[in-house]
């Protein structure tokens, strides 16, 4: 990287960080580029050039949360012995690293808004396709391993996303422990279901 590449870095960095700060603090819609200029000292012309608008420096943000997820994940992954510990697992990380997220409240107002541009609208695509993608390689690894049942892992893996999108959105005002314990049991229904198939 050379010096003008290490010095545009080292501006989108602080535009970025400074950005994450009001973005928590006001929320998405109350945050405004002027907001972020004056954070910044930056012009509205430097934020553009680095990021091309609010939602897209919003959505560099969201891409930070995802890859430290990852790495985060990555790090303990080897931890579990089977992927029955691994779904267990991934439940537990996505109560402690994104329910009580900084971002957390943001990225609502974000997600719910309407008026986003084709660009935005397909990045968030990508952003689910990724989830998906996390999802289905969980499920085919205890497919192959025979831990779990041979099926469709497509289908699975937006079963298990949609649970995880419906946990967020009515776990926010319970305790950490609660929390905890409705996760795991909606990882043990993903598994095990509540009912036995009835006898043909």
């Amino acid at each position: 990287m050379n010096k003008k590449q290490l010095q545009s870095e080292q501006t989108r960095k602080r535009i970025a960080d400074a950005a994450r700060h009001l973005f928590v603090q006001k929320g998405y819609k109350a945050t405004s580029i002027e907001d972020i200029t004056d954070a910044t000292g930056s012009s509205k012309g430097n934020i553009y050039y680095h990021f091309k608008s609010k939602e897209g420096l919003f959505l560099y943000l969201l891409d930070e949360w995802d890859r430290d997820w990852i790495a985060k994940w990555q790090e303990k992954e080897h931890l579990y012995t089977s992927i029955t510990e691994k779904m267990y697992g991934f439940a537990e990380q996505m109560v402690r690293e994104d329910l009580n997220h900084p971002l957390t409240k943001a990225a609502d107002e974000f997600f719910v808004g309407g008026d986003k541009t084709c660009e935005v609208e397909d990045r968030l695509a990508e952003m689910v396709e990724s989830h998906l993608a996390f999802n289905r390689g969980l499920i085919q690894q205890g497919i192959d391993s025979g831990e779990f049942k041979p099926g469709a892992a497509e289908g699975l893996a937006v079963v298990l996303e949609a649970l995880v999108i419906g946990l967020s959105q009515v776990s926010r005002r319970i305790s950490l422990e609660q929390a905890l314990d409705t996760y795991r049991l909606a990882i043990e229904v993903f598994l095990y279901g509540i009912a036995g198939r009835p006898e043909t």
